[in-house]
C-alpha cells in the first residue's frame, strides 16, 4: 500500500522560504503522480504543483509557478518530492497535503488514491 508522509512545515515571515518534502512508499511501478494540494481555514483545497514520474512532467497553480519549484529524488524503495517555496506569502497560509495517483498530474483532488496527513505553513506580514 501507497504511504505518504510529508514534513518541512513551520512558520515564517513573508518573503521568506520553505522546503517541504513528500516521502512516498508503496509504489509497484514507476508509474506514478504525485501531487500538492494546500487548504487554507476557510477555503477549499486547491493544487499547488505535481511531478509526473511517467511523464516527466511538472504543473503548477498560475499562482505560485513563478515562486514554487517542484523536484524528486527515488531511491530503491521510496519516492522523495520537494516543494521548495521561495518569497512566501501570507496568502500561502495553509495545511499541505502531498498525494498520489497512477500516471499523470490531475488539478483535481478527488483523482488521488492516497494522501498524506498534511503540514502547517504559516507566513506571516
Amino acid at each position: 500500500e501507497v504511504q505518504l508522509v510529508e514534513s518541512g512545515g513551520g512558520q515564517v515571515q513573508a518573503g521568506g522560504s520553505l522546503r517541504l518534502s513528500c516521502a512516498a512508499s508503496g509504489f509497484t511501478f514507476d508509474d506514478y503522480a504525485i501531487g500538492w494540494f494546500r487548504q487554507a481555514p476557510g477555503k477549499e483545497r486547491e493544487g499547488v504543483s505535481c511531478f509526473s514520474r511517467v511523464a516527466g512532467s511538472t504543473y503548477y497553480a498560475d499562482s505560485n509557478k513563478d515562486r514554487f519549484i517542484i523536484s524528486s529524488d527515488n531511491a530503491k524503495n521510496t519516492v522523495t518530492v520537494y516543494l521548495q517555496m521561495n518569497s512566501l506569502k501570507p496568502e500561502d497560509t495553509a495545511v499541505y497535503y502531498c498525494a498520489s495517483r497512477d500516471l499523470y498530474c490531475s488539478r483535481f483532488g478527488g483523482e488521488y488514491d492516497y494522501w498524506g496527513q498534511g503540514t502547517q505553513v504559516t507566513v506571516s506580514s
